[in-house]
């Protein structure tokens, strides 16, 4: 997908939208992803920290399969 491409696509179609409420509808649209926060910045530091210690262990091969997992705690 040419992204340049479709944002002209987009921009053409808007410009021909003469029903109010769909105008308003697009407005609200682009004001919620406008001020969207990116999900990283709304955890604690407690989670980012276990997050980074997750991947930290999967880089260092510290992981295990999910067989052997579920046969370590006795599930089936």
């Amino acid at each position: 997908m040419d992204i340049h491409a479709e944002k002209l696509k987009l921009i053409e179609w808007v410009l021909t939208i003469n029903d109010k409420s769909v105008i308003e509808k697009l407005s609200i649209f682009k004001d919620n992803f406008s001020s969207s926060q990116d999900w990283w910045e709304t955890l604690s530091e407690v989670q980012k920290e276990s997050i980074e210690k997750g991947l930290k262990d999967i880089e260092d091969g510290n992981v295990m399969a999910h067989k052997d997992v579920l046969k370590k705690y006795r599930f089936k």
